[in-house]
């Protein structure tokens, strides 16, 4: 009986040390609730914190011992930036910190590029949250890449010619693009924010080479993916 014993306990402590601990970052409730429930009907998975933002992501990160981080690229910023790429770009690149999953609807062929070009190897469409999130723990534990289907999609059609898009908009660039893509004219947006139509001009302009956004069309798309519209 003892030796039973001995047994069954081990065996629930490999379970428990095979167990992985993830964050939910996403500034959107419904996505953190939706994919908080698909993992929690995983007897392999323990969601010990959510994020709402950059900075609540940093303290969960402060609280909570964690395997993996599973965040959209667009969360609202700690400085007034548009994202938690630079977050998640030093998550990858720091030895022995939580492994990155990549959530977005993100379908900017350059933007995706970006992200590959800036060591986030693992990426999720929204899309294909219930059959590809799973895998894409498993890849990002191992450190080895993995796209979902639309994401590799959108990569495949663009082909090896396409121009990564590396670049991250400032907070005054970001805060001129959100005015925008929200109807207000470039004057308005110069007179509210106490600056001339041609820097806020330039602004925008930044902002969309940064974003590998060419035309109006694209920006309005754009906004739309990353829900700014």
């Amino acid at each position: 009986m003892g030796a039973q014993v001995a047994r069954a306990d081990q065996a629930e402590q490999t379970e428990q040390a095979e167990r992985v601990r993830v964050i939910v970052a996403d500034d959107h409730e419904c996505v953190r609730i939706g994919v908080t429930g698909l993992l929690r009907a995983s007897p392999r998975i323990d969601v010990v914190a959510e994020a709402s933002d950059t900075h609540s992501l940093a303290c969960q990160l402060d609280a909570h011992a964690c395997d993996v981080v599973i965040s959209d690229v667009c969360m609202p910023g700690m400085d007034g930036e548009y994202s938690s790429l630079s977050m998640l770009r030093r998550l990858v690149r720091t030895p022995r910190a939580p492994a990155v999953v990549v959530l977005t609807m993100i379908s900017s062929a350059p933007m995706l590029s970006g992200l590959l070009q800036h060591g986030l190897q693992v990426i999720v469409d929204k899309r294909d949250v219930p059959y590809a999130l799973l895998p894409a723990i498993d890849a990002a534990r191992v450190r080895e890449p993995f796209q979902s289907a639309c994401t590799r999609s959108v990569l495949e059609r663009a082909g090896a010619g396409c121009e990564p898009c590396v670049g991250v908009p400032s907070a005054r660039e970001w805060e001129v693009l959100q005015l925008y893509v929200h109807g207000m004219p470039i004057g308005a947006i110069a007179r509210q924010l106490g600056r001339s139509v041609k820097t806020v001009s330039t602004q925008k302009r930044n902002a969309m080479r940064k974003f590998g956004l060419a035309t109006e069309r694209e920006l309005i798309e754009f906004a739309t993916q990353i829900g700014l519209t």
